[in-house]
């Protein structure tokens, strides 16, 4: 094997793992947050549903373990950006357009999870994965 461009060739299951373990790592404290603080707040801020606010345990909590072992992590993709999607349109929905005092997009946190989410859904969790069989991993 040519080691003389190993630092140069592309680790792309690297990267997806990197992608995975920051993601789902970094999700996972909101979803403990909202574990321990409760989000029934949700309903009266928002003004949706109770049960609808629960949703939030699925895409901050189910789906960064499945996009963190690598178990169906496409699946955890999907769920992570769609719970992005929906906390964007209900939570920051003034905040679309608008950019922080320091020059950055408003919404840069909540879109920069659901791009990773929808990132990990094309792609799939790679061969560093507890599975990698089906099309959902």
């Amino acid at each position: 094997m040519n080691t003389d461009n190993i630092l140069l060739t592309p680790k792309v299951d690297l990267g997806l793992l990197l992608l995975r373990v920051s993601t789902a790592a970094l999700i996972l404290f909101h979803g403990i947050s909202h574990l321990i603080n409760g989000v029934d707040w949700m309903s009266a801020y928002l003004g949706i549903p109770t049960f609808l606010a629960y949703g939030v345990y699925v895409g901050e909590i189910v789906a960064p373990i499945l996009i963190l072992v690598g178990f169906r992590a496409r699946l955890g993709g999907l769920l992570l950006a769609g719970n992005m999607a929906v906390a964007i349109l209900t939570a920051h929905m003034n905040d679309i357009f608008a950019l922080t005092s320091h020059g950055g997009w408003a919404i840069e946190l909540p879109a920069l999870f659901l791009f990773a989410g929808a990132t990990i859904a094309l792609t799939g969790a790679g061969k560093y994965a507890l599975f990698t069989k089906s099309f959902l991993d």
